[in-house]
Formats: structure tokens, C-alpha cells, sequence
């Protein structure tokens, strides 16, 4: 637990970076075996990419590091909640863990809306857990939306 709450505070630290950015507040971390794979930060505005989420970002760099496109016993630490396109890729890189802080209830895929982790036709199952510091990060989202408004 201890290290989970080290890589979610890195996270959150790459999700404080996107709202400086003027990108939605959410970060992402791929540990193996407590080394830093990758990590990543929401830059869809920036990039004009749609698909320049957290998690996304954080898996090309840890793929490009590893030098593999699939990462198996990682673990993937996020801000928030995975969406469909992140949960999918998530999926297909073979990552066997994901720890998030927040729960999404408008687009997320691993329990909030859908429960893709769970859909036992799938080739490959992700263990998940949530609500580790989910305060900060919620604090942080509300916060910038606040500002936005």
C-alpha cells in the first residue's frame, strides 16, 4: 500500500502539470516491479489528439522504454477513471493491474458506466482497485472546472 500511494501521488503531481497546461487534470504512472516504466499527463488540447489521454501517454512511453508494445505484471496508476479507448488499450497492452483515485460517472469504463475489465469474453482480465487518494484527485478536477467556469 505504502508504494501505491507514492505512484498515486506521482500521478496526481502529472495531473497538477496537465491543469497548468490548461488540459483536464488527470495523470498517469506504469510501475513493474517498483521501476517507473511511464507516465503521462491529459494533452488532447495541446496535441489536437483525441486520443492524448493520460493513459494513453503514459502507455507509449512505457511501450517506447520497454521496447515492447505489450507490458505484462504493470501496474498503471491514474487520476481518474479509464474511458472506453483507455480501458481497450489498457486491455491490449496487457497491463495486470490499474489502481485510479476517481470514479468517473460519465464516461468510465471500469465500473462507473461500463465494466470492460470485467467482460469475460475478453482475452486478457486487469485486476483493478479504486479510491486511493480519490480526495486529491477530485479536489483537483473540481477545482479546475471551477476555474473554467
Amino acid at each position: 500500500m505504502h508504494n501505491d500511494e507514492y505512484w498515486m501521488t506521482h500521478a496526481i503531481s502529472l495531473a497538477t502539470e496537465a491543469a497548468r497546461q490548461g488540459e483536464v487534470p488527470v495523470g498517469a504512472v506504469i510501475v513493474r516491479d517498483d521501476v517507473l516504466l511511464g507516465e503521462g499527463w491529459n494533452q488532447p488540447i495541446m496535441t489536437h489528439d483525441p486520443t492524448a489521454h493520460a493513459e494513453i501517454q503514459a502507455l507509449r512511453s512505457a511501450c517506447r522504454q520497454s521496447e515492447n508494445y505489450r507490458l505484462p505484471n504493470a501496474t498503471l496508476y491514474v487520476t481518474l477513471e479509464p474511458c472506453i479507448m483507455c480501458a481497450g488499450a489498457i486491455i491490449h497492452a496487457r497491463i495486470g493491474r490499474v489502481v485510479f483515485a476517481t470514479q468517473e460517472p460519465k464516461t468510465g469504463a471500469v465500473g462507473s458506466c461500463f465494466d470492460i475489465f470485467n467482460t469475460q469474453q475478453l482475452n486478457h482480465q486487469v485486476h483493478c482497485e479504486h479510491g486511493l487518494l480519490a480526495e486529491q484527485s477530485s479536489d483537483l478536477l473540481r477545482d479546475f472546472f471551477h476555474s473554467r467556469r
